[in-house]
C-alpha cells in the first residue's frame, strides 16, 4: 500500500509553523533577550541586581565563545573582618582561583588606629585612596622610613620587611596587594604580638634585658588592627631614601595623556620606582565612552582593581574563546598571562578609574595597533582582508582612543576614526571608502603594475625604432 504525504497530513494532523515571539534586546533590563527572536525571559530564581549589573553574562556579545572561567571577584562578596580600629576584607586565590599570581585587600583605619607591627613573607604594595597614613618601616640593613602619604601614593615593603601603618584622619582607606595569590597560607604573615604570645616570657625578657613584669599586659589575642593616638615620636631623618625609598607619591610626577583627550595614566614600576622589583602598576583615567586599546602583556598576568566608575572589557584565550565581562567600582580581575584583552569606560559621564598591577618588575603590553602598523603592510592586508591603505594609516606609536559615546553619535562626531585624533563620521567614511575590500586594493594595484610596465615596454620598443 502506498502511503502518501498527504495521506500521512490526513491522518497525523496538519503541520503547522510556530510564530517566533520577537521581542526587542532586553540585555540592560537583566533578559537573556537579544531582539532577533532568541532567548527568553528568566521565570526561576535569580538575583535581578547581579543580571543588571552583569548583561555581557545574559550572552550579549555574539563575538563570545568556547569556555572562558570566571575572571572577576567583587571585593562586595568578600568577608569583611571588623576591629575596634577599622576593617579590612581580602581577595585570594580561594575567592578568584585564575588570580595565581596577585592577592589583594582593602583596609580601612581609624584616626591613630594601627596595622600592628609585622611583616610578610612575601612583598606588599600598597596604594592610599582615601585619607592619609603613616608607614614605618624597617630593613635588614637597620635602616628606617617613616613618611605620611596621602591620596594616590604608593608604598612597596620588599618581602621580610618589618611595618606598620597608622591612620592620620578621621577616616582613612587602602588598596594591598601581595606578590603572592595564597596570602592566607600559614607561614604567610607574622605578627610581633602573636610571636611575643608565643614565646616564654623569661626568653623575652632575657631578650630585652628588662624584668619579665614589663610584659605582664602582652596581648593574649591578635589584635590586628586597634585604636590607637596619632604618633609624635621621631627616630630621626628616614635612612632608606633614594633609589631604595619605599615610597612613590604618585601624584608628584605628571601624568601621560592619553591621545586625542581620553585620560590619563602613571605608570610605577621599576623604572621609576627601583625598590619594586615584584610588583609593577599602571593608575589609569579614562574618560567617558573611552577604550584601553586591543593589547596583551607578554610578562605577566594582569590584576585589576576598579575604584571608580563601570566599564566593559572581553577576554582572547585563544582558540577561539573569549568572554565578556562587566565591572563596577570594587571590582577585580585576573586576566590570563598573555591574553588578548582590552577595557572600556562604558558610562557616558562618569570617569573610569583603575589600577593595573603585574607580578614583575615592569610594566609591558604589546598593542594590538601598534604590532600592525609595525608590520609589513601587505602582510596585514593578506591576513585580515583589510584596504593596505587602512593598514598604512596605522599609527605607530601606542595608543589609547575614544570610542563613541552617545552623544558622539548624535553630532556625527567620532572619535576613533585615527587612533587618538578627533575627527567626523565623513573622515571614517572616508577612510573605510578608500577601499571597499583587500581585493579591490590589490585589483587596483594589480591595474598600476601593468600601466607600468606596459609603458615601459612602449619606452623600449620607441628607443629601439630610433
Amino acid at each position: 500500500m502506498k502511503f502518501s504525504i498527504a495521506s500521512a497530513l490526513y491522518l497525523f494532523g496538519s503541520v503547522t509553523t510556530a510564530n517566533v515571539v520577537k521581542r526587542a534586546a532586553q540585555f540592560t533590563q537583566g533578559q537573556p533577550i537579544d531582539g532577533n527572536g532568541k532567548g527568553g525571559p528568566i521565570l526561576g530564581g535569580t538575583n535581578a541586581q547581579l543580571d543588571l549589573q552583569n548583561p555581557d553574562n545574559l550572552a550579549r556579545q555574539s563575538t563570545d565563545a568556547g569556555t572562558v572561567p570566571n575572571l572577576k571577584w567583587s571585593f562586595s562578596d568578600s568577608k569583611a573582618k571588623i576591629f575596634n580600629g577599622g576593617w579590612t576584607r581580602e581577595q585570594v586565590i580561594q575567592d578568584l582561583p585564575q588570580s595565581t599570581d596577585i592577592a589583594a585587600a582593602q583596609q580601612h583605619l581609624k584616626k591613630g588606629a594601627l596595622r600592628e607591627l609585622h611583616w610578610h613573607r612575601v612583598a606588599e604594595w600598597g596604594f592610599v585612596y582615601a585619607g592619609s597614613v603613616l608607614i614605618s618601616a624597617v630593613n635588614e640593613k637597620g635602616q628606617f622610613q617613616v613618611e605620611k602619604l596621602g591620596y594616590g601614593d604608593i608604598w612597596y615593603f620588599p618581602k621580610g620587611s618589618a611595618h606598620t601603618i597608622q591612620g592620620l584622619e578621621d577616616e582613612n582607606e587602602f588598596l594591598l596587594a601581595f606578590d603572592e595569590a595564597d596570602f592566607d597560607k600559614a607561614g604567610t604573615t607574622f605578627m610581633v604580638d602573636d610571636w611575643l604570645a608565643h614565646t616564654p616570657r623569661d626568653i623575652i625578657a632575657k631578650n630585652f634585658g628588662v624584668d619579665p613584669s614589663v610584659f605582664a599586659n602582652l596581648p593574649t589575642t591578635d589584635p590586628y588592627i586597634f585604636n590607637g593616638t596619632v604618633s609624635k615620636s621621631t627616630v630621626g631623618p628616614s635612612t632608606i631614601t633614594g633609589n631604595a625609598s619605599y615610597v612613590y607619591h604618585t601624584l608628584q610626577h605628571p601624568a601621560e595623556k592619553v591621545p586625542g583627550g581620553g585620560g590619563e595614566f602613571h605608570k610605577i614600576d621599576s623604572t621609576n620606582f627601583p625598590i619594586a622589583k615584584t610588583l609593577a602598576a599602571t593608575f589609569v583615567t579614562l574618560k567617558p565612552g573611552g577604550l584601553r586599546e586591543l593589547h596583551w602583556h607578554p610578562n605577566a598576568q594582569e590584576w585589576l582593581y576598579f575604584h571608580k566608575g563601570h566599564a566593559r572589557a572581553t577576554v582572547f584565550m585563544g582558540g577561539a574563546s573569549a568572554r565578556t565581562f562587566d565591572f563596577s567600582a570594587g571590582d577585580t580581575a585576573a586576566f590570563p598571562d598573555n591574553s588578548g584583552h582590552y577595557i572600556e569606560n562604558t558610562s557616558a559621564t562618569e570617569d573610569l578609574v583603575w589600577i593595573e598591577l603585574y607580578k614583575s618588575d615592569r610594566v609591558a603590553d604589546i598593542p594590538l595597533t601598534q604590532w600592525l602598523a609595525l608590520t609589513p603592510s601587505d602582510i596585514v592586508a593578506q591576513t585580515l582582508k583589510v584596504p593596505v591603505s587602512f593598514v598604512e594609516g596605522l599609527k605607530k606609536e601606542k595608543q589609547t582612543h575614544r570610542s563613541l559615546t552617545m552623544a558622539d553619535k548624535d553630532s556625527s562626531s567620532i572619535q576613533e576614526a585615527s587612533f587618538g585624533v578627533v575627527g567626523t563620521r565623513s573622515d571614517l567614511e572616508a577612510v573605510l571608502s578608500s577601499g571597499k575590500s583587500a581585493k579591490d586594493d590589490r585589483a587596483a594595484r594589480k591595474m598600476r603594475k601593468e600601466k607600468e610596465v606596459k609603458e615601459a615596454e612602449e619606452a623600449k620598443k620607441e628607443e629601439n625604432n630610433k
